[in-house]
């Protein structure tokens, strides 16, 4: 069995597919999570200069997405990553992850950092299969039972 090569492009998260994905997205944290430990982006805070949405699909269905918003000091945030249940597997979170540490690279950017949930196991191993490791945490986020925070220094492109 041969698996489509996701094709991953960098789009506005106000389209229909990306709101449709951060719905479901924000569900499943909303399940997960108490309500007061979720930090959603919405589509409107996301379409900013400072965030690049990243949409991964097979053929014509919107599969996964993930965001890299860009702090002062030269730090990018890996922000609303997901992948829909059916398309899980293929790692699909690996290849967008990918993209956003070169475009974060490209740009000159010292480090990426992220916050996830205490119950998301599988997005823990694509962070650290693509070099993150776990720290306190990061930015203004608060330190709390429901939270994880990951960090990963990055080198500039030209550099490598």
């Amino acid at each position: 069995m041969t698996v489509d090569a996701p094709d991953i492009a960098v789009v506005s998260p106000l389209a229909a597919d990306m709101r449709a994905l951060i719905r479901e997205l924000n569900g499943v944290l909303s399940a997960l999570t108490p309500p007061g430990y979720c930090y959603h982006m919405t589509p409107e805070e996301m379409a900013g200069e400072r965030t690049t949405v990243f949409l991964a699909r097979l053929g014509r269905h919107a599969a996964a997405c993930g965001a890299l918003h860009r702090h002062e000091g030269g730090i990018g945030e890996v922000k609303r990553m997901y992948t829909r249940p059916a398309y899980r597997g293929r790692k699909l979170g690996g290849a967008i992850l990918d993209q956003i540490i070169k475009t974060a690279r490209r740009e000159g950017l010292s480090e990426l950092v992220l916050e996830t949930g205490d119950k998301h196991h599988a997005a823990w191993r694509t962070y650290e299969r693509a070099g993150f490791t776990r720290c306190g945490p990061v930015l203004d986020y608060p330190s709390t039972p429901y939270s994880v925070f990951y960090r990963r220094p990055l080198v500039a492109e030209d550099e490598i």
